[in-house]
């Protein structure tokens, strides 16, 4: 291999997910369920754990396990928030060279909102993103669904200490 493989072997591959739903839900019932990472594990089949290490009214910090289809890596995002209407995703640690995005939650009614989800990311490595790419392209692109299926379910209440 050549310095020109290095570079192109090292050069991520950038992809951006833009998704939205209406919910029939309040928007403060569903950013409680899009900022409680806590419970993904229990309703998004490649979260292998998920793990609140900081949440005040103004930021949470999580660390979130993948393992689905063969691709196992962690992550931690510190995500600063203004509950009921938008929360920013940013990653604070993990295999990305870019992870950054955003939840706005936009009310309806009092029993119905609308969710927009947008998430631009790119793996450190080529490589990486080769064999890890396809299947957080599938978890990305499907995230939306994800929460509009539990919102459909019910879900817990709000996280400790949310406003």
């Amino acid at each position: 291999m050549g310095p020109r493989d290095v570079t192109l072997e090292r050069r991520a591959r950038l992809v951006d997910i833009r998704k939205s739903a209406l919910i029939g839900r309040s928007s403060a019932a569903m950013f409680d369920l899009i900022e409680a990472a806590e419970h993904y594990p229990e309703f998004m089949p490649w979260c292998s754990a998920a793990t609140v290490l900081a949440r005040d009214d103004s930021v949470v910090v999580a660390r979130i396990s993948v393992d689905y289809h063969g691709a196992r890596f962690a992550f931690t995002t510190r995500n600063p928030k203004r509950r009921p209407e938008w929360m920013a995703i940013g990653l604070e640690e993990g295999p990305f060279e870019r992870f950054e995005g955003e939840w706005r939650i936009a009310p309806l009614g009092p029993d119905a909102c609308r969710i927009e989800f947008e998430l631009g990311y790119a793996f450190h490595s080529a490589l990486l993103g080769r064999i890890a790419g396809p299947v957080f392209a599938s978890i990305a692109d499907t995230m939306v669904d994800a929460f509009a299926r539990r919102a459909e379910r019910g879900a817990p209440g709000p996280p400790a200490g949310a406003s």
